[in-house]
């Protein structure tokens, strides 16, 4: 029979329309995750065995096809993990950002597939999930009502700090990278991914989703580390050019240093300005 979407899905399903490159299916009651292929279970991931071997060589072949080296394997597991952390903190901040709800999904409830170059993602229908009062779906099993924006927040951060642990202690070994180090990673991707889909829902809506990341991640709410940390500089016409400083290093340096991205540590402030010119222009 048949189930009643979740209270995520829309959200979802309004992601994957402005988004393609991500779809996000759920799984009816009783039916298996996907197996096979490309596929892999967030628990899997975190258990640090054969199945994350099998992810990470889809990297190491990705950097070898594009770039005809090969990379460190701790830069292998970086990449790996940003690959999945980007769209698997979106499950958890779209549907806070569109419809002020906040579901949970531990690893045993995601699978992922990156493999046919597009990333596909099954979840399972939240056994729980936070709203506001006053929201219809309060009245839904498994409704948790916190009582304002500020508690709402702090959900989003223990969702999402909920599916990272495990996946931390799997990945982390391999990234050879420890607490503050992970944490800063995913302190970016729930940033990064956040802002950058926000900019696909219509006008304005990257700009209220820098606010409403300022005051999800002020500093000093740990596990993640530092702030949201936006700022704005000036191009050569007098332009402003919206950036962010990253809390970690996302690596791609260490294949291309002439490279690097914009938000990254290592890149001085004038060819900061010049990539983001160069972005905007393209």
């Amino acid at each position: 029979m048949p189930t009643a979407p979740s209270v995520a899905a829309e959200a979802h399903t309004r992601l994957t329309e402005v988004f393609p490159e991500l779809t996000v299916r759920e799984l009816g009651p009783g039916e298996p995750a996907p197996r096979g292929g490309g596929w892999v279970a967030a628990a899997d991931l975190a258990a640090g065995g054969a199945a994350l071997d099998a992810f990470l060589a889809w990297d190491e072949d990705q950097v070898v096809r594009d770039h005809g080296t090969r990379a460190r394997p701790d830069v292998i597991a970086t990449f790996g993990l940003h690959r999945y952390s980007w769209p698997a903190c979106l499950l958890i901040t779209v549907p806070w950002f569109l419809h002020r709800r906040v579901p949970r999904y531990p690893v045993t409830h995601v699978s992922y597939d990156r493999t046919d170059g597009t990333m596909r993602m099954a979840v399972r229908t939240p056994d729980s999930f936070a709203c506001l009062p006053g929201d219809p779906a309060a009245l839904l099993p498994g409704a948790r009502v916190v009582r304002d924006e500020e508690a709402l927040r702090a959900e989003v951060r223990a969702a999402v700090a909920e599916h990272h642990e495990p996946l931390l202690a799997g990945f982390g070994p391999r990234a050879r990278r420890r607490g503050r180090a992970l944490w800063g990673m995913v302190t970016d991707e729930v940033v990064e991914g956040l802002w950058y889909v926000a900019s696909l829902f219509g006008e304005g809506e990257q700009d209220r989703a820098r606010r409403e990341l300022e005051l999800l991640l002020p500093g000093a709410t740990r596990p993640y580390v530092g702030s949201a940390a936006f700022r704005e500089l000036t191009g050569p016409g007098g332009e402003p050019l919206p950036t962010r400083d990253r809390a970690s290093c996302c690596m791609y340096y260490t294949l291309d240093p002439d490279d690097a991205c914009a938000a990254c540590p290592r890149v001085c402030e004038s060819d900061r300005v010049s990539k983001l010119v160069a972005a905007a222009a393209g």
